[in-house]
């Protein structure tokens, strides 16, 4: 979301955004003078509680609940939405207080820009109220573009959240990305949402999953598990989004569903308590295997209730994922005899230079690649 602060030196109201390289900041208006700095305070906190708002509702799209039935989650979100049209009307006439109370909008979207609004009457600054309001429109620009899959401008700080769903528009990008780079060029953490990126990496992940199994004459759903006795690797999401896309489940449902739990647990829900009945079922099971107690004390005993960091769920997978892509490159250059085969002198490997290692090295993770390339399009249709 965009950040907006004071910038008292200046006396300029300021709004900040991510972009997945680093902070862009822009001058939104010059601030009335003499005025108290809480006030201004006041409405740089409502704008940036407008902000998250907004793009609460890209995060949080319709299209990722359940149900869309009339007063459903995905009603409400539609509702939500919809909202985006009376905006710039709820900050340019915010409901005030009269006789006492106050009128509450239902919509967090619209309640945080009454009260952008009702900072903004407190300022009385006609040159204000009309800059702020267009920068509410810049601002509900991005999001809409984001939705459309375009997250150039300010829309690139898409790339910093989690989302329910992916853009089939992003999705295309991100594979488009791995085409050319199997193992996760850096423009994906640059320019991508990366739910949707890690819909492309899950897919490209099975397929060097593949590649590895061939050579390894090992099940696909073990080879990043495997690779991490010869490399210490973030192994039990990859194999567990390797697992579920051999039973049939498409890279988009793995995904957005993994996702979709670790934002529940980042909100303080518990999405599924009979599967986290089940794991602790079978967490006693193990303790009283490994323990020889009937009934093994749980107290100083940690449960994830995901296995992605519900901070950056997103991201985080889209790391595991190309990790254990990785993890596949590495367990395909310990069993396949043709990268071995093309270079002359692998009896004396142990004296090659940093050069020859280096020059191996790269002619592993091309073949690698190629063979990858190979597999993700021959699965294509595992994608669209």
């Amino acid at each position: 979301m965009t950040r907006y602060c004071v910038a008292s030196d200046r006396h300029e109201l300021i709004a900040t955004w991510g972009t997945g390289e680093g902070d862009l900041a822009s001058s939104i208006a010059a601030l009335p003078v003499g005025v108290d700095t809480g006030r201004l305070l006041s409405l740089a906190q409502a704008l940036t509680q407008f902000s998250s708002a907004a793009w609460s509702t890209y995060t949080h799209p319709a299209s990722a609940a359940d149900s869309l039935e009339p007063n459903g989650e995905g009603w409400r979100r539609e509702e939500e939405r919809k909202g985006f049209s009376e905006v710039v009307d709820a900050i340019t006439r915010p409901n005030l207080p009269s006789g006492g109370s106050i009128v509450v909008s239902y919509s967090s979207l619209l309640e945080s820009a009454h009260r952008v609004g009702r900072a903004l009457h407190h300022l009385d600054d006609p040159q204000l109220v009309k800059a702020v309001a267009a920068e509410a429109a810049v601002e509900l620009a991005a999001v809409e573009s984001a939705e459309l899959g375009d997250l150039s401008g300010r829309a690139q700080q898409a790339v910093l959240l989690s989302r329910e769903d992916a853009s089939p528009v992003q999705v295309a990008a991100a594979d488009h990305l791995l085409q050319q780079d199997p193992f996760g060029p850096d423009e994906l953490f640059i320019g991508v949402d990366p739910t949707a990126a890690a819909v492309a990496a899950a897919h490209w992940l099975a397929a060097a999953a593949d590649v590895a199994a061939e050579a390894s004459r090992l099940n696909p759903t073990q080879v990043v598990l495997e690779a991490d006795n010869i490399e210490a690797l973030p192994h039990e999401t990859p194999t567990l989004v390797l697992g579920l896309i051999n039973d049939g489940v498409p890279p988009h449902d793995v995904v957005t569903s993994l996702v979709r739990h670790a934002m529940h647990v980042a909100d303080g829900l518990l999405p599924d308590p009979t599967a986290l009945r089940e794991a602790l079922e079978d967490l006693e099971e193990t303790l009283a295997e490994y323990t020889g107690d009937d009934e093994p004390d749980l107290t100083d005993v940690a449960l994830r209730l995901t296995p992605l960091d519900p901070k950056r769920p997103a991201r985080d997978l889209l790391e595991d994922l190309l990790t254990g892509i990785h993890g596949c490159w590495l367990l395909h250059s310990e069993y396949d005899d043709l990268d071995h085969d093309e270079e002359p002198d692998t009896d004396d490997v142990e004296e090659w230079d940093d050069e020859q290692a280096e020059q191996h090295e790269n002619r592993s993770r091309e073949r690698f690649a190629q063979l990858v390339r190979n597999t993700a399009a021959h699965h294509r249709d595992r994608l669209i």
